[in-house]
């Protein structure tokens, strides 16, 4: 969906429009302590997604049904599965996104976590993104880039295999961002758009698509904000 598409939506359906957040809610603020208000909080964010592809489509199908048949979704006591956040971090340029070496998954992956019971996903987000970079003065788009629902499998822990439904917000760094990342990660790497099928990296299909959506949103609001800069 274009950012101007989803602003006309946004105005049409009387919900705020897309807009950067600079920090997240604190604790016990992203959403209801009530798990049915959570949820519903969370699912609205899903619902006025705009899928970009049939996957996605797909992928907000699954998650909206399967929340209907678990109103516990969004905590990782739902073992058949649960909602998930996570951040496609680009730096204030638009011109790299950031990646890192899980250590517990072994993989390169974006920054992102559990919702556990928190019903703003984009909250989520922001929190997940800078708790795994170390990254200060993040902001997050509102509005989610990208929907993934994978088969979640961790060798290292006695528990049962089961689904994450990720919902994936896009990430912006300020100017001179430091990176410092914590115990999630083993390294932290800024790439280019055209490093992302690099074989070293092995980024799997989910991912390649949330950075590929989430570089164009960026490019298009920087673009839009470099035109409101020129008056």
């Amino acid at each position: 969906m274009s950012v101007r598409g989803s602003r006309s939506a946004a105005r049409d359906s009387g919900t705020p429009a897309p807009r950067w957040h600079a920090a997240a809610p604190a604790a016990g603020q992203l959403g209801s302590s009530d798990a049915k208000a959570g949820l519903a909080l969370a699912l609205d964010a899903v619902e006025r997604f705009e899928p970009r592809d049939r996957v996605q489509a797909q992928h907000r199908r699954r998650l909206i049904g399967f929340a209907a048949r678990h109103p516990d979704a969004l905590h990782r006591s739902c073992e058949a599965g649960h909602l998930t956040a996570s951040a496609w971090v680009v730096n204030h340029d638009a011109t790299q996104g950031l990646v890192l070496l899980h250590r517990k998954i072994g993989r390169w992956l974006q920054p992102g976590g559990h919702a556990d019971g928190e019903g703003s996903l984009p909250g989520v987000a922001l929190r997940e993104a800078t708790e795994e970079t170390g990254i200060d003065g993040l902001e997050v788009w509102s509005q989610p880039v990208d929907i993934d629902v994978h088969l979640f499998v961790n060798r290292r822990r006695p528990e049962p295999d089961h689904l994450h439904f990720d919902v994936r917000f896009l990430v912006r760094a300020p100017r001179h961002a430091v990176t410092r990342g914590n115990h999630e990660s083993e390294e932290l790497r800024w790439i280019r758009h055209d490093e992302l099928t690099e074989p070293e990296l092995g980024l799997d299909a989910s991912t390649l698509r949330l950075a590929r959506y989430g570089f164009d949103l960026a490019r298009t609001l920087r673009q839009r904000g470099d035109e409101q800069a020129r008056g």
